[in-house]
């Protein structure tokens, strides 16, 4: 079940764009769910052709898979997972799995030998704001510096990683709940969801620590 869901649902679509043909394993996909692909003359060599040079995603969590009639559903935008008892879990119930990123970068690799980015990657949490206007998002430097080591790693392992870019730079409407309440950002943007708030920015204490981050090529996560 797990295999399956893997090919179906997270490499279909990129062994098609990698590989520049469709996979053997949706033949029987296609046929059980009488699903028929139209071909034009031509269009096998313009897949061949059209192939990509490096392969990106974005990357929050892992999931797990089994009946479906069992276990709690993960939360995210992508709520097909069930949830993994083993892991924490945001405010909002997406699960936190840092070493599922440094598992997914090796599954990648492997399998396409191309370079990979991670284009997306971040913490939605409630930021409390201080009396002082500073924001002490401890959380959130946790969750990138645990993510960021395990690029290290899967680095280490041989994984050709051309780049890194989080979810986001500043707080702005989530779209995946319409709410101001979940923040992304390393600047915090004075703005609520009843509407209100003046849009001054602030700089969250992870603003300082990721411009470090930058400046050292993730040498310095501390």
């Amino acid at each position: 079940m797990a295999q399956r869901q893997m090919q179906m649902k997270n490499f279909f679509c990129s062994d098609i764009q990698v590989r520049g043909y469709y996979p053997s394993y949706a033949d029987r996909f296609f046929e059980e769910n009488n699903i028929i692909i139209k071909k034009e003359a031509g269009d096998d060599e313009i897949l061949k052709e059209g192939t990509v040079d490096f392969y990106t995603f974005s990357y929050y969590m892992s999931n797990c898979v089994g009946n479906v009639n069992e276990g709690e559903k993960t939360g995210g935008n992508l709520g097909f997972g069930l949830k993994n008892p083993y892991l924490k879990a945001s405010d909002w119930g997406w699960q936190i799995d840092p070493q599922g990123l440094r598992y997914t970068l090796n599954e990648i690799y492997d399998r396409y030998q191309i370079p990979v980015m991670v284009v997306e990657n971040g913490l939605g949490a409630k930021d409390t704001l201080e009396e002082d206007g500073s924001i002490h998002d401890t959380y959130r430097i946790d969750y990138l510096r645990s993510h960021i080591q395990q690029m290290i790693e899967a680095v280490k392992d041989g994984v050709d990683l051309m780049g890194y870019t989080p979810w986001g730079c500043i707080d702005l409407v989530s779209a995946s709940t319409g709410e101001m309440a979940k923040r992304y950002g390393f600047i915090y943007v004075d703005k609520y969801d009843d509407g209100t708030g003046d849009l001054s920015r602030r700089r969250k204490d992870s603003f300082a620590w990721y411009k470090k981050v930058i400046e050292t090529n993730g040498r310095d996560l501390d």
